[in-house]
């Protein structure tokens, strides 16, 4: 049986990279470029117009950026998966970008394979954080900007939603929360992999997170994993 193609928005200002992202996604069978914007305000109006399956979205734009395109479009009920292009030059739009919804990031630089495997694992639904993500999130947000460090928010105790969780889910949590991988954090806790996805499954069933990106981001404002202390595990 043949599967409908993953229907791609791309969103950036810059021409040359529509271009050069339209041609690495359209060598490959099932994926198909229904649109292209050069700015948050028309990536708004193609989302809803066009129904895409994946919106490749850059950070930095003149007028709308697309963090606030993001914002919008999620908050809108769009079924589209935002996988963010990203330079890294930007960590708070990147940790930012994580609270506004998106599914997963990219780099600009990373070669075509990577980015048809992103689009492909964005389109199944799944969130794409690697570990190099990750860790410049978590680099974020130990060190701060230049506004400041950012503080976790309340303290472990104080949040109701870990009552429901297990004291392995927990640790799972911990570990999750601070970058690790399934099979790290099996390895760490001498479980089986299938064991993990199995607790990590649960952790966001009972913590109402879309994704693990989001538990990424509910660890630290939390104050499950603390700047600075290595977590449990």
């Amino acid at each position: 049986m043949i599967s409908d193609p993953i229907r791609v928005l791309l969103v950036d200002d810059q021409e040359l990279v529509r271009v050069g992202l339209r041609m690495i996604l359209e060598t490959e069978e099932g994926i198909e470029v229904v649109g292209e914007a050069a700015d948050g305000t028309a990536a708004l109006a193609l989302a809803s117009e066009l129904a895409p399956d994946v919106i490749c979205m850059d950070l930095q734009m003149p007028g709308m950026d697309g963090l606030e395109a993001t914002r919008r479009i999620v908050a809108s009920g769009s079924a589209a998966g935002i996988l963010v292009l990203t330079t890294f030059n930007r960590d708070d739009y990147l940790f930012d970008a994580l609270k506004a919804g998106a599914s997963g990031f990219v780099l600009k630089n990373a070669t075509p394979e990577s980015i048809v495997e992103a689009v492909q694992v964005v389109a199944r639904g799944e969130a794409l954080l690697s570990t190099e993500v990750t860790r410049t999130v978590i680099e974020h947000l130990v060190g701060g900007t230049a506004a400041g460090p950012r503080s976790p928010g309340r303290p472990p105790a104080e949040v109701p939603q870990l009552h429901d969780l297990t004291e392995r889910e927990r640790e799972v949590l911990g570990l999750l929360a601070a970058g690790r991988s399934n099979a790290e954090i099996a390895r760490e806790l001498y479980l089986g992999e299938a064991t993990v996805k199995t607790h990590v499954s649960k952790i966001l069933s009972k913590l109402g997170l879309r994704d693990r990106i989001q538990a990424v981001v509910f660890g630290y404002e939390n104050g499950i994993v603390v700047p600075g202390v290595p977590p449990a595990g």
